[in-house]
């Protein structure tokens, strides 16, 4: 090609021909190139979701207990079992199920107390249901340490459930009447606030219904401290917001206040 005088037509024609084709191949390249962008960005994306949703799933069919010590014979949900011997960690095997989530501390689940108990121990000892009781910290105010009377009187009730399961419907009991007796104190007294039962008091109550010795002094050691925790985080996955709540057989049974009516469902659905 000549260098010093003008271009013939000719050659103006195959320099913009070859102009053409680099510019051609350039495209090309560059479409390739985020072509491979795309496919790599896309191929990265469903990776984060397939992550995600694997992560969703195993945790979603995890409890929270299942990494932490819990009292034998207790469930995966939290639940403390009752059956026929009314010793903590027994069941009524082919009974229809009665589940109650309860705080030691709700004056509602002391009312629940108050007309069900009697029921629901006959229901347990004559072989008719098995009880699950299910004790959460939903009201204790110790921002998440569950230090207060609520936690306390959970991680007590675990330890008797583990160690002196024989006492352990006897004890759950007496501990409403303890929050209960220092409620009336307040009242009694014109408290704006009460004065909540010690863990001293909650060793006392344990060894007045016959808890042994040796499980009484285990109280203060906080052995359940993280079930406490852990059943207290699995009420609200289940997606449970307030105490009492009482299940039949997995079915949420409102007709608790009036006296009778949940032995006569339980009944019901046995027939």
């Amino acid at each position: 090609m000549p260098t010093d005088e003008r271009l013939t037509k000719q050659q103006r024609r195959e320099a913009a021909r070859e102009q053409a084709r680099k510019l051609r191949e350039e495209q090309e390249r560059r479409e390739k190139r985020n072509r491979l962008i795309v496919i790599v960005g896309v191929v990265v994306g469903l990776v984060a979701v397939a992550a995600l949703v694997w992560a969703i799933v195993s945790s979603s069919g995890r409890s929270a207990l299942d990494d932490v010590a819990r009292p034998a014979g207790s469930d995966a949900a939290g639940g403390i079992p009752v059956g026929s011997s009314l010793e903590a960690g027994t069941t009524n095997e082919g009974a229809p199920e009665v589940s109650v989530y309860l705080d030691y501390t709700c004056s509602y689940c002391g009312q629940f107390e108050a007309v069900n108990a009697a029921d629901l121990e006959t229901l347990a000892a004559g072989g008719e249901a098995t009880v699950r009781f299910h004790p959460v910290a939903i009201l204790d105010g110790s921002d998440g340490a569950y230090t207060d009377f609520s936690g306390q009187a959970v991680n007590a009730a675990a330890t008797v459930a583990e160690y002196a399961p024989a006492q352990f419907l006897d004890f759950h009991t007496e501990l409403f009447t303890l929050w209960d007796a220092a409620v009336q104190e307040a009242v009694d007294a014109g408290a704006s606030a009460v004065e909540e039962p010690t863990v001293a008091d909650i060793q006392a109550t344990a060894a007045a219904v016959g808890v042994p010795q040796d499980v009484v002094e285990r109280i203060p050691d906080g052995e359940f401290a993280d079930w406490v925790a852990a059943t207290t985080r699995q009420f609200g996955r289940d997606g449970f917001q307030g105490t009492p709540t009482v299940l039949v057989d997995g079915e949420e049974f409102l007709g608790w206040p009036e006296a009778g009516a949940l032995a006569d469902e339980v009944r019901g659905t046995a027939d």
